[in-house]
């Protein structure tokens, strides 16, 4: 029993926000029909890298789903997506707002002929407000949500997260809001919408800082490593390296004053309480900082456990990926691909005891599952092949082909 069985999903998102969530719902048992054009979804060919053709992007967010190639363009298409809706428990677009309406398969069209369906919008902005025709990649989004304006240290320029934080929490958020439709519809029978916005997911990963500024009416300042609420919390050099120290509590304080040998800094009024310690971090700082630069990382780290302050090594992805804790925690497995071969990719971080999620499907070929998905639709085989394909309607892939990131 897998924790999402039965639940079946038409996904016509492109990118990374979109395939994610639905990967989410793949991992725990959810049938997952990912809807592409005939030139694919264009994340196939995002890179360098390439695994045999095939772009990593692509590879590490569409596990465990089922790919049909169909033209929504041409009028048959748009009937065969209009049949299909009618059959399913959730829907997932990424198109810009509007655009599936004028198509005749927005949400007010899908949940008249499909009152259950839970229809998940995803885009830059959201479906209203002056901004909702805006493209918003993830950069566009992490710099207009004010994210920038805080990441980074003071007198650099703005900085853009080294990952696609606006997808992954984009994705991660509408997968959430799927799961909440699909538990209200036990209660009330009937599906909604869900429009989630690449814009509202990151004014939610900043909810602190956004909070503070709206209680204070000040700007915060880009610190780094560093945290705006609490000193001493974050990255000192070493003597061979870095080292991430959160020891903002009181107790933690005490603790690190006593490791350092550094008493009298207990008894000084600037150093005194976390408010003045924020106050005064420019002072403070370069005094930890002399101090840790006496020892190597793994002295530090040592030392700092024994005496149960929080702290951390910085880690690059040589680092972390040897990490026994990653591999107990199986967030690095490997799957076999028929064209990649054994790949690796990151693991399921939901650990669920009685209904854990799977990683079973390879990413598919454009296309692989075309003619089975038509068939389960009610398409016979010879209308499929002789009239569809012919038409330029579907795309079948009758050798496995599909790899269009060369």
């Amino acid at each position: 029993m897998k924790a999402l069985s039965g639940i079946k999903v038409l996904d016509f998102s492109q990118g990374a926000a979109g395939p994610y969530a639905s990967m989410t719902l793949g991992d725990f048992g959810a049938e997952i029909i990912k809807v592409e054009p005939p030139s694919g979804d264009w994340s196939r060919t995002l890179g360098p890298p390439f695994i045999e053709g095939e772009s990593v992007t692509y590879l590490s967010l569409n596990r465990n789903k089922r790919s049909i190639v169909i033209d929504l363009k041409h009028p048959e298409g748009r009937d065969i997506a209009l049949k299909m809706a009618r059959n399913v428990d959730v829907i997932i677009e990424s198109f810009r707002p509007g655009v599936l309406d004028k198509m005749g398969l927005g949400y007010n069209k899908i949940s008249s002929i499909n009152p259950k369906v839970i229809y998940c919008s995803i885009s830059g902005f959201g479906q209203n407000g002056p901004w909702k025709n805006k493209p918003g990649v993830d950069g566009i989004i992490q710099a207009v949500s004010g994210f920038m304006s805080v990441t980074g240290t003071e007198g650099m320029s703005p900085i853009k997260a080294g990952t696609l934080i606006a997808d992954m929490m984009g994705g991660t958020l509408a997968s959430n809001g799927i799961l909440l439709s699909l538990i209200a519809r036990e209660k009330t029978g009937r599906g909604q919408k869900v429009d989630q916005s690449l814009f509202d997911a990151m004014l939610a990963t900043q909810l602190v800082g956004l909070c503070s500024y709206l209680a204070s009416g000040e700007l915060p300042s880009r610190l780094g490593s560093e945290a705006p609420y609490a000193v001493p919390n974050g990255a000192f050099p070493t003597k061979d390296g870095y080292i991430m120290i959160a020891a903002n509590l009181e107790s933690k304080w005490t603790s690190l004053c006593k490791l350092l040998n550094k008493i009298e800094w207990l008894e000084d009024l600037r150093f005194s309480s976390n408010k003045n310690r924020v106050e005064n971090r420019k002072l403070l700082i370069p005094l930890l900082e002399e101090v840790l630069a006496t020892k190597n990382t793994h002295e530090w780290i040592k030392l700092l456990e024994n005496y149960d302050i929080i702290c951390s090594p910085i880690t690059n992805y040589e680092d972390l990926v040897s990490l026994q804790q990653v591999k107990q925690n199986e967030m690095i497995t490997e799957m076999e691909h028929p064209y990649v071969g054994s790949f690796k990719i990151i693991g399921i971080p939901q650990k669920l005891s009685s209904t854990p999620g799977k990683q079973e499907k390879h990413p598919p070929m454009l296309g692989q599952h075309s003619e089975e998905i038509l068939q389960e639709f009610g398409y016979n085989r010879s209308y499929i092949e002789d009239v569809l394909d012919t038409r330029g309607v579907v795309q079948l892939n009758y050798k496995g082909e599909g790899v269009v990131g060369k």
